[in-house]
């Protein structure tokens, strides 16, 4: 008897604790045409999302030019669309991002990152600036010109 009640408290240990995943999932870019990308203003998303953004594209050897948010992912040969939202948990954090990257309007990229349902999992206290280089690391492997 003692076994089956350990058995079930570990089982419900273990369905808590996946229920406190974190997700990321990229569809990396390949060669892009030209260096420059065009990113679409999010007005709904923290300013220095977008400041990190256009760094670590420019550390990857684009030249970003900053559209209005009224644009179409038309107006550019290579666009960019982006997302996120903090939560806060004990502290701020960037709980959702997802950055997409579009060719003469058709997708050819996107980085995923949900901590939505990160619960407990303290690895969700990231650093966004970090966090985004990384999407963006993974999302542009070969960076401008290759």
């Amino acid at each position: 008897m003692r076994f089956v009640k350990v058995l079930g408290a570990s089982l419900c240990a273990v369905s808590v604790l996946a229920g406190c995943a974190i997700q990321q999932t990229i569809k990396p870019v390949g060669q892009v045409e030209g260096r420059e990308i065009c990113v679409i203003h999010n007005p709904a998303v923290r300013a220095g999302f977008m400041e990190a953004y256009q760094r670590s594209l420019a550390t990857k050897g684009y030249t970003v030019r900053q559209l209005p948010p009224s644009s179409a992912i038309t107006d550019c040969p290579v666009t960019s669309t982006y997302t996120a939202n903090w939560r806060w948990d004990l502290a701020m954090y960037m709980a959702y991002a997802e950055i997409k990257v579009y060719s003469k309007g058709r997708p050819i990229g996107e980085a995923k990152y949900d901590a939505l349902r990160g619960g407990a999992n303290m690895n969700k206290f990231i650093a966004a600036d970090h966090k985004i280089d990384e999407l963006v690391n993974q999302l542009f492997p070969g960076g401008a010109g290759s």
